[in-house]
């Protein structure tokens, strides 16, 4: 049975590849094309690489590239740093237990009870783990079943939470699937990432066509603004920190600005 992750490894590779064209490579355009993008022999040329190599590469089959390979593919899909580090995280070996559920240490749940603007902890598969009560007054965490508090579903499926984004949503929204997707690459294949998968899936049309584009975005600090139904329109300032206590813990601020 192959590995998920190295099915997405070769997705991953597919998407970066039919989003090239000869002339951005330098490569003639040849005669008409069927399908859009580079051709994998054209990609294995300018990898330096055997052709039926990178095909198996792709296919998803179970073979180990060297930093050396993943190097030069980098180079011949003209990956932006961030996706260079998702293929790098691809093709690493190594086992990993099932995913559970991250427990918050007591000294950060006090920490963050003592914050005046709204802060949060979300685990690696993006659940909501620990909040205070500003959050509350915003997001309504406590309102929602466990198994709800996860801030992907909320974005993609919850109709208030795209209703207080508005004419934003869609941008927000895109950015986050981009930024989920490199996290779950890495966890393909766990019950619980497939799990929450099957309802973003469901419960969003618009998160099946992001996804399946397979962009990949690092997370950084940004504006939001959205719109309360009792506090009117809120604009806050967002970043997050990792805690060294579990680098799979992410502490989230909003600053009001």
């Amino acid at each position: 049975m192959a590995d998920p992750r190295r099915v997405e490894f070769g997705d991953f590779l597919r998407s970066r590849r039919e989003k090239l064209t000869p002339k951005s490579v330098g490569l003639p355009a040849g005669p008409r094309r069927r399908t859009a993008g580079l051709r994998r022999e054209e990609v294995a040329q300018l990898a330096g690489i055997g052709v039926d190599w990178y095909i198996r590469l792709e296919q998803g089959r179970t073979v180990s590239p060297s930093v050396t390979t993943i190097d030069a593919l980098a180079r011949a899909l003209r990956l932006s740093k961030t996706e260079y580090a998702h293929l790098k995280a691809l093709a690493r070996d190594g086992a990993r237990g099932a995913f559970t559920r991250e427990v918050v240490p007591p000294p950060i749940r006090r920490m963050i009870e003592s914050l005046d603007q709204p802060a949060y902890v979300t685990g690696r598969r993006w659940d909501v783990l620990a909040w205070n009560d500003a959050a509350e007054e915003v997001f309504a965490f406590g309102r929602l079943h466990e198994e709800d508090r996860n801030t992907l579903l909320l974005m993609m499926t919850n109709k208030q939470t795209r209703k207080s984004y508005g004419a934003s949503w869609a941008e927000v929204a895109k950015g986050m699937v981009a930024m989920f997707r490199a996290t779950h690459d890495v966890w393909a294949g766990d019950p619980a990432f497939a799990e929450l998968l099957v309802r973003l899936r469901q419960g969003s049309p618009e998160f099946v066509k992001w996804w399946e584009a397979h962009e990949i975005r690092s997370t950084i600090s940004g504006r939001k603004t959205m719109s309360h139904p009792t506090k009117g329109v809120l604009h806050f300032e967002h970043t997050s920190f990792q805690a060294n206590d579990d680098p799979a813990l992410k502490l989230v601020i909003y600053t009001p600005v």
